[in-house]
């Protein structure tokens, strides 16, 4: 973990919801794909803390969805204001087992972490095939940024407006060596449920501290307890317990 101050460079929308804040800094503390920062925001108690979409040896990228009062005020910083940020927070993917056609699997606001596992693995010379899932065609984005990067992009809506009608589950019955997803807890089981090849997946728990000394975000596992900010937020598909 490292502490910093960085600068705003890009505040944008990519929907009506969704925001694209770069920040530019010392970026050396982030590692893997799948680590997240925590940022300060002025007089709120609690850090902000986001999955790092991409980063660079000068700056880093976060998506983030307007969901309440902490976003609202992020999406409304100017270009040029300073930020309090801890980097390099909770453990990324290990992407040792992809094999030639991983398959990464996003719902929203969930596919941030796995633009950098793509960017990660096309360095390789592997382009994966990426399954995004959202409501509406309204609501898609990052397509064309997949894209970029080679990969294969299948877009799921549940009304159907775009792509194929359904969740993001609909579009796994396609050839893959291995699975990286983040998302809902909902589409993350039924993507456990739905796969039998390994994978790992980022769980979403609201976080205290953001690196592991409140115990806040403690989860059971097969391994015994974990805390998502500290030993996750990526577990293996094989550790986790879930909830009935």
């Amino acid at each position: 973990m490292k502490q910093g101050i960085f600068e705003i460079i890009e505040n944008t929308a990519l929907t009506g919801k969704v925001m694209r804040m770069r920040l530019a800094g010392d970026t050396s503390g982030i590692k893997q794909p799948g680590q997240f920062v925590d940022i300060r925001l002025e007089s709120l108690f609690l850090r902000r803390p986001l999955s790092v979409c991409d980063w660079d040896n000068e700056s880093f990228a976060v998506l983030y969805e307007r969901v309440g009062h902490g976003t609202d005020r992020m999406a409304a910083l100017p270009v040029g204001e300073k930020l309090d940020v801890l980097t390099g927070l909770g453990n990324g993917f290990d992407l040792s087992f992809a094999g030639e056609y991983p398959l990464l699997v996003g719902g929203g606001t969930g596919l941030s972490p796995l633009y950098g596992v793509a960017k990660v693995l096309q360095k390789n010379s592997i382009c994966p095939t990426v399954i995004l899932g959202f409501n509406t065609a309204e609501e898609v984005f990052y397509v064309e940024e997949f894209e970029a990067l080679g990969s294969k992009v299948i877009i799921a809506t549940v009304d159907g407006s775009r792509g194929i009608q359904g969740f993001a589950t609909d579009a796994m019955d396609i050839p893959y060596t291995s699975f990286y997803a983040c998302g809902t807890e909902a589409m993350l089981r039924a993507v456990c449920e739905k796969s039998k090849s390994p994978g790992e997946i980022s769980l979403g728990k609201r976080l205290g501290c953001g690196f592991g000394a409140c115990m806040g975000c403690t989860v059971l596992t097969k391994n015994g307890p974990k805390r998502i900010c500290k030993d996750g937020p990526v577990l293996n598909r094989e550790e986790i317990l879930w909830e009935d």
